[in-house]
C-alpha cells in the first residue's frame, strides 16, 4: 500500500466515525454493514457500539487474511484498528449527544458522511473491512456476486432492527443505506468523469490540430461515410474533461460553423494522458 494514501484511509474512517457519533447513535438510527450489526447487539445484549466493532472487525480481519491473502489483510488492517479506536473517543468526547434532535436531517447528514468516508477508504485501495470481508470472501469460494450479497446482509442486519425500531425508523435505515450507496457512488467517480467527443466535420484536420495545439488533447481520425450523401470523410475522437467543453466547442464552430458534434459522458478513461504520463514526440 502506497503510504501516502494512509492520511485518506484514516479521513475517511474518521468521517464515518462521527457520522455514527452525532447522527446514527443519538438519534437511534439503523443502518446496514457492521455498525447495523453493532446496534442490535448493543440492544439485545448492551454491548457499547464501539467494543462490538473492535471485536467483530478483528474476527473479520483474520479470517479474511487466513481466507483472501496476506495482500488483503494489509489493505484492511488500518481501518480494522483505526475505526473502533476512533468511534469509542467520539462517543466519549460527544457523550451521546448529537447536531440534531431532527430524523430527517441525521438521516441525510448520516448517509453524506458515511457515503464520503468509505469512498475515500476505496478510493485509496483500502477495505473498510467488518461487514465488507463475508461477500468477498462468498465471492472467492462460491463465485458468488460482491454488491448482490453485501445487499443482502445489509437487508437482512435492517430487518433484524425491526425488533427494536419502529416501522418508520426502518423506512429512513432503508433511507439511509441508499442515500450513503449513491454518495459512495459519486465520491468513486470524482475525477474520473470525461466528455468523449466525435466530430464529422470537411475540415476535420484542421479540427483535429485544433484540438491538439490548443487544448493539448491527443485525437483520433476515424473513417466515415455520410448515410445519405455517401460523401467520404473522417470524424475527429476526443477525450476533454467538463471544463473543457465549451472551450472546444466554441474553437471547433470558428473552424467549420456546420460541424456535427456528439458528446457523451464516460465514467472513466485509462491510457496516455490520463492514467499514464503524457509523452511528447
Amino acid at each position: 500500500m502506497n503510504i501516502k494514501k494512509i492520511p485518506i484511509i484514516l479521513l475517511g474512517n474518521t468521517l464515518y466515525a462521527l457520522a455514527v457519533a452525532l447522527f446514527i447513535l443519538p438519534n437511534k438510527l439503523i443502518t446496514g454493514g457492521t455498525t447495523g450489526l453493532a446496534l442490535v447487539f448493543q440492544h439485545q445484549l448492551g454491548i457499547p457500539v464501539s467494543i462490538f466493532v473492535g471485536v467483530f472487525n478483528i474476527v473479520m480481519f483474520v479470517l479474511g487474511g487466513i481466507v483472501l491473502g496476506k495482500s488483503f489483510a494489509l489493505t484492511t488492517i488500518i481501518s480494522t484498528f483505526y475505526y473502533p479506536f476512533i468511534l469509542s473517543i467520539f462517543e466519549k468526547l460527544f457523550g451521546g449527544s448529537g447536531m440534531t434532535n431532527d430524523t430527517m436531517l441525521a438521516t441525510i447528514f448520516a448517509g453524506l458522511l458515511i457515503g464520503a468516508g468509505i469512498g475515500m477508504v476505496i478510493r485509496a485501495g483500502a477495505s473498510t473491512g467488518g461487514m465488507d470481508i463475508p461477500p468477498l470472501i462468498l465471492n472467492k469460494k462460491l463465485k458468488l456476486s460482491v454488491s448482490v450479497t453485501m445487499s443482502i446482509f445489509d437487508c437482512f442486519i435492517l430487518l433484524t432492527q425491526m425488533l427494536f425500531s419502529s416501522k418508520e425508523m426502518i423506512l429512513y435505515g432503508i433511507l439511509l443505506v441508499l442515500l450513503y450507496t449513491m454518495i459512495l457512488d459519486k465520491v468513486l467517480m470524482i475525477g474520473k468523469n470525461q466528455m468523449q467527443i466525435k466530430i464529422i466535420s470537411e475540415r476535420s484536420e484542421a479540427i483535429s490540430e485544433m484540438i491538439r495545439t490548443r487544448l493539448d488533447r491527443g485525437t483520433t481520425l476515424l473513417y466515415s461515410e455520410g448515410g445519405h450523401t455517401r460523401k467520404k470523410s473522417y470524424a475527429v475522437l476526443t477525450i476533454v474533461s467538463n471544463r473543457e467543453l465549451s472551450k472546444i466547442n466554441d474553437l471547433t464552430m470558428e473552424i467549420d460553423p456546420k460541424a456535427f458534434m456528439i458528446i457523451n459522458k464516460v465514467n472513466e478513461v485509462r491510457g496516455r494522458g490520463f492514467t499514464l504520463h503524457k509523452e511528447y514526440v
